[in-house]
Order: structure tokens, then C-alpha cells, then sequence
């Protein structure tokens, strides 16, 4: 076949390939078109791995705290963040909803074993903070057992919870996208912190 017979023939080629595809896709009921549902926010999603790192564990905390907050309003998750985002100030009741749903979340990890131990947290949030070297080696020769009994990792976000201003913290949230990245961002600062603040009690 010469080049200009083959370039002739790739579009028949893929008008036959795009037919074959729509005919499975209809063959199998692809002919019917409905919107993906909402997930149900009152449903257990189940995921039991443990958070590797202070950020994953902030946003596994957010977002089993929206999907309590959502069930408890009535309204799926991605309504909730919507008007969240949407709102110039929260309401009272979804102010309420979120601060539950969030310590709830904590509870729900605490008795499902995915919170992990405050040690595996340590080394990061040593490494974001500008305490001298001294004092963060100091911490780090601490032996885990010691860290784990005192700074209890379900207790430093519990506290950590209930410190956060979130009518201040939803006020600066311009759209949908932004809240959970904005609410994730300023949990686990405030985790940091806290963690580091108690690691040098602990000396």
C-alpha cells in the first residue's frame, strides 16, 4: 500500500474502530445516560490503611469529618462543601455539624486502628519547625514507647480540634476546591504544632 493509500485509509479505520466501540457500548446498555449519584455520606467508605505522614492523616480526618458533618445535615458531601464555599458565613448548625463530624472522624480511626502512633509523626514535624538542632535531636533520641504514652496521637488532633476557629478558617475559603485543601492545610499545621509543643514538654 503506497503512503497516500494509507493515509486514505486511517480515517476509514477509525470511523470503524469508533463504530465498533459505540455498538459494544449500546450492546451493554451504554445507550442510557444517568449522573453519577452523590456517594451516600452516612455510608462507611472503607479504607483501613494507616496515613503515612501528617498530611494524609489531616485530609483522611477532613474528609470523614465532612461525610459525618454531611450525614448529620442530611446532604451529601460534595453539597456540604458547596455551600461551605458558597456561604459568606457558615451557619451555626454546619458550623456545629463539622466540629462533631471532625472529632467523630478521630473516634472512627482511634477504633478502626488507622490513627498512627504519634512517633511515626515526629521526625516531620521536627523537620518543619526552626527549633535549634540540639533540641530536636534532644526529641528525637526519645524513645518511642515514651512518646506514644504521653502524646497519644488521637488526643493531639482531638485537642488540636478543638482549638481551630473554623467560622474564622471557612471564612477565607473562595470556592468548593479550596475548602477541603484549606481546611486540610490549616489541620495540619496546627497538628504540627501542637505535636512539636508537647514533644518539648516531654524534655
Amino acid at each position: 500500500m503506497t503512503g497516500l493509500a494509507r493515509l486514505v485509509a486511517l480515517p476509514v479505520v477509525a470511523v470503524a474502530l469508533v463504530v465498533a466501540v459505540l455498538s459494544v457500548q449500546l450492546g451493554h446498555g451504554g445507550g442510557t445516560f444517568e449522573p453519577l449519584r452523590p456517594a451516600d455520606p452516612c455510608v462507611v467508605r472503607g479504607d483501613t490503611t494507616q496515613p503515612a505522614d501528617i498530611d494524609a492523616l489531616t485530609e483522611r480526618v477532613v474528609l470523614l469529618g465532612l461525610d459525618d458533618a454531611a450525614c448529620h445535615l442530611h446532604v451529601s458531601r460534595e453539597q456540604l462543601t458547596l455551600d461551605l464555599a458558597e456561604s459568606a458565613a457558615p451557619s451555626d448548625a454546619q458550623l456545629a455539624a463539622l466540629h462533631a463530624g471532625l472529632l467523630s472522624a478521630v473516634r472512627r480511626m482511634k477504633v478502626d486502628g488507622t490513627v498512627p502512633p504519634s512517633s511515626d509523626l515526629v521526625d516531620e514535624a521536627l523537620d518543619s519547625t526552626d527549633l535549634n538542632g540540639f533540641l530536636k535531636a534532644a526529641i528525637r533520641a526519645l524513645p518511642d514507647s515514651l512518646v506514644d504514652s504521653a502524646l497519644p496521637t488521637d488526643d493531639v488532633l482531638t485537642r488540636t480540634i478543638n482549638d481551630l476557629d473554623l467560622r474564622t478558617l471557612l471564612a477565607n475559603v473562595d470556592d468548593q476546591q479550596d475548602l477541603e485543601q484549606q481546611i486540610d492545610v490549616a489541620v495540619t499545621q496546627a497538628v504540627t504544632d501542637s505535636l512539636t509543643a508537647r514533644l518539648r514538654e516531654l524534655l
